[in-house]
């Protein structure tokens, strides 16, 4: 045969050469040795049954032959193998094994709880596209659905180390949420991992409760019924949280009255949909109830929230001087007397809930009590009337605005005396300056230094704390009288600090009397009782104190919030304590058995004023991203919300003598009037919340103007249609607003340039 076609003829291949290293007999090789000699094999058979006339053509073939075996499933070929050889149980288990996984070894997942951490966020991803996808009618209520889930979704990844996927989910979905819950976002944010969910209390507060959530019967039945069809797609990863983290109650739409009517639901704007239920959050609770059990009744304690009756022998001293008063200054013709005012005031009072005198001891009366009940008699028959319903469009309220030049943003807070004649600001530098409204000089009780030959000063400074001075507070008081009589100028004023102390001032002698010590932490708020003597205090130690000024020690701690206690306020019968907290509630308090008897919930922000109105029914409180809520005290539920402030804070609030009329002021720089008897609830235009130029905004009309402190310079804000007026400033935040008993409103600020 030819040279040349000798070099295209394989050699006959050995079938030795192909037998795997140290194998002396097949029965001696293990399943994998005798799994390679059989691809070897195979290999030798393909290459024997060639006859290529060409080197290129073999090394195609042989290319193509490999590849057809190297591809073909190696679990297969083991499989029969097995079965050939008999291990029966080693085949068994492998086909167990091999059932879940794919070509490459890895598991086949057939349900969302297997993925590891991408099963919350396809769940979440699923609960989401539904709710968006579903009727009008029910979107509302489910999206309250869309918060704890992703909450829990997200503490449950950094539960189970799941680092990367939690740091992913946190920051994909977190945006929706910033609005409502800024705080909480912010607290979430640097959780990755268990440790860090031990470390923070927000994150404890949601993992050691239930989050309370009502929906309706159609609502709840139509998502239990898709999160079952989805179950594979990760419906039972939702009913988990469903169950393990979240309390639903289910009402009828029928039986919950107009609040969840379709006629209510449908007149929503878009930012009362992202109102939260009163019944809704940590700690979950029937509407008003302050029992957190979730077994607990719905039922709400009966209040006493009429007004303090007077003492009898009080009554008989003031009619007494009234009628002297009547005599020296008859009335004008058309006017009542101080008697017959004095009569319909005392008719007009309820005597079936009016609390015990019993129940809160008060000191004897002295001739000023009766002086002052006097003069409050002819203030209320003198005063500016704003009676009936307003309808958003007046009466014209007037503000007298005071604004404090030159602080260098070092006031924190202030507040007017009950006669009209002082203000008092608390300053970051620890003291407190006291100033004549009229420019007049302050007195003083002891006698001139003859080592200080100044003048005296309209203005006095109260030096003792060693720390910022958060809040002040005058004692009662009231326009001194025509008639001769006792001062009813006022005799103290508290100021709280810092330093964690509250300290009794004298305005007499300009000395402090007492400081007073019990809180752990610093004291955010101090405010009288409305008969004077008792005091309450509000602290970073999230209690609230209420204090006697004859006793060193409190009377009685008030402990439930979850976060610090900013700010306080006496009912008008002094029988009960109202507390606002950074934890977005507001709780009702029995001043004397110290039980919470309301939970008021649905801020979306820190509660930072509440203010009780005169005839004690109805409780205004206001939040840091400038929404007021009126509660009905009586049925503990919400009466409406009203808009109009900007973001940044609400510090004060006031009632009109009528309890028709709010006023507020805050960081946006503007005082504004609402309408607390009217009912609608829709926005009726937008207006920018910032203090301004000067220029006066309606509920109907549009403004604008630079920032004060704290506000969102150039944001816009819906105005909700119970604004009768809005006051901007000229850069200066309001801290302080206070109707006088002539309904005349007195505003303090601080100009910031």
């Amino acid at each position: 045969m030819d040279s040349s076609n000798n070099r295209h003829i394989l050699p006959k291949p050995s079938v030795k050469s192909h037998r795997l290293p140290n194998s002396s007999s097949p029965s001696q090789n293990t399943p994998s040795q005798h799994f390679s000699r059989r691809i070897s094999v195979i290999k030798t058979v393909w290459i024997k049954s060639l006859n290529l006339p060409s080197l290129q053509k073999f090394t195609l073939s042989f290319l193509s032959v490999n590849r057809l075996v190297v591809d073909a499933d190696p679990s297969l070929q083991v499989l029969e193998y097995l079965g050939k050889k008999g291990y029966n149980r080693t085949e068994a288990m492998l086909r167990k094994e091999s059932a879940h996984q794919d070509a490459d070894g890895r598991p086949i997942i057939t349900r969302v709880e297997d993925s590891g951490g991408a099963k919350l966020t396809n769940s979440l991803d699923l609960l989401r596209t539904w709710i968006e996808d579903n009727l009008d009618l029910y979107k509302p209520e489910l999206r309250r659905l869309l918060w704890p889930v992703f909450v829990y979704s997200f503490l449950d990844l950094a539960a189970e180390y799941y680092t990367r996927e939690c740091e992913q989910f946190f920051l994909t979905y977190k945006d929706p949420f910033v609005r409502e819950h800024e705080d909480d976002i912010r607290a979430l944010t640097p959780i990755r991992l268990p440790q860090h969910l031990e470390d923070s209390h927000v994150a404890q507060v949601y993992r050691n409760n239930k989050y309370r959530l009502t929906l309706s019967v159609m609502a709840f039945n139509n998502l239990i019924q898709f999160l079952e069809s989805k179950d594979r797609e990760g419906g039972a990863v939702i009913i988990a949280i469903l169950t393990n983290y979240m309390q639903i109650f289910t009402v009828d739409r029928a039986a919950a009255g107009n609040e969840r009517s379709i006629a209510a639901i449908l007149a929503k704007t878009g930012a009362d949909e992202d109102l939260p239920a009163e019944d809704e959050g940590i700690p979950g609770h029937n509407p008003g109830s302050a029992n957190t059990d979730r077994n607990a009744p719905p039922v709400l304690a009966k209040l006493s929230l009429g007004l303090l009756p007077l003492e009898p022998e009080l009554q008989d001293d003031v009619r007494a001087q009234i009628q002297e008063e009547d005599a020296k200054n008859p009335p004008k013709p058309g006017r009542n007397s101080l008697l017959e005012e004095y009569e319909q005031r005392i008719k007009r009072e309820p005597t079936d809930d009016v609390p015990s005198r019993d129940t809160i001891p008060l000191p004897p009366s002295l001739a000023r009590d009766v002086a002052m009940e006097v003069q409050k008699v002819i203030e209320h028959r003198d005063r500016f009337k704003i009676g009936g319903r307003t309808g958003g469009v007046g009466p014209g309220v007037s503000v007298t605005m005071f604004t404090f030049h030159n602080t260098f943003d070092s006031i924190n807070c202030i507040d007017f005396s009950g006669d009209n004649l002082l203000v008092a600001a608390g300053m970051a530098e620890s003291y407190i300056r006291v100033w004549s409204l009229e420019g007049k000089a302050l007195p003083s009780a002891l006698p001139p230094n003859p080592l200080d030959p100044s003048p005296p000063s309209s203005s006095r400074r109260l030096i003792g704390h060693s720390g910022p001075v958060y809040a002040v507070s005058f004692s009662p008081s009231i326009a001194t009288p025509n008639f001769v009589g006792p001062s009813t100028a006022p005799q103290y004023l508290l100021s709280c600090s810092a330093d964690k102390t509250v300290r009794l001032w004298s305005l007499e002698t300009w000395s402090c009397l007492v400081a007073y010590r019990s809180h752990d932490n610093p004291i955010w708020d101090v405010t009288w009782g409305p008969h004077g003597h008792y005091f309450l205090t509000g602290s970073n130690d999230r209690t609230a104190r209420l204090w006697s000024t004859d006793h060193i020690e409190p009377l009685k701690m008030y402990v439930g919030h979850d976060n610090d206690v900013d700010c306080v306020c006496f009912h008008p019968n002094n029988l009960y304590v109202f507390t606002g907290s950074c934890d977005k509630t507001v709780r009702m308090w029995h001043i004397s058995s110290g039980n919470a008897l309301r939970l008021f919930t649905g801020h979306s922000g820190n509660v930072t004023a509440i203010a009780c109105s005169p005839d004690g029914k109805t409780l205004a409180s206001a939040d840091d991203v400038g929404a007021i809520f009126l509660w009905d005290l009586d049925k503990g539920r919400r009466k409406k919300r009203m808009r109009g402030h900007g973001k940044g804070g609400i510090w004060s609030l006031s009632w009109s003598v009528e309890s028709t009329v709010l006023v507020s002021g805050g960081a946006d720089g503007t005082v504004r009037v609402w309408d607390c008897l009217q009912e609608m609830t829709e926005s009726t235009g937008k207006v920018v919340a910032e203090g301004g130029a000067g220029t006066k905004i309606d509920g109907s009309g549009k403004g604008s103007g630079a920032a004060g402190k704290g506000g969102v310079k150039g944001k816009e804000v819906g105005v909700s249609a119970d604004q009768i007026s809005a006051f901007p400033t000229k850069k200066s935040p309001v801290y302080k607003v206070a109707f006088t008993r002539m309904n005349l409103v007195l505003a303090g600020g601080a100009y910031m340039p």
